[in-house]
C-alpha cells in the first residue's frame, strides 16, 4: 500500500505542484493584476492610513 501511495505522489504530486506554479507565475504576471501590485508594493511607505489626507 506504501508502494502505491508513493509511487501515486512522486508522479501526481509533481504534476499538481508544477500546475500551481504555472497558475502563480500567471497570476503575477497578468496584466489586470499590476495596479493592485503596485499599490502593495508602495503600501509600507504610505503615511498613515487611506483616507487621512
Amino acid at each position: 500500500m506504501y508502494e502505491i501511495l508513493s509511487k501515486f505522489a512522486q508522479t501526481w504530486g509533481l504534476g499538481f505542484f508544477v500546475l500551481m506554479f504555472a497558475v502563480a507565475v500567471a497570476y503575477a504576471l497578468w496584466p489586470s493584476n499590476k495596479e493592485k501590485f503596485q499599490a502593495a508594493a508602495h503600501w509600507p511607505l504610505d503615511e498613515g492610513e487611506p483616507g487621512d489626507e
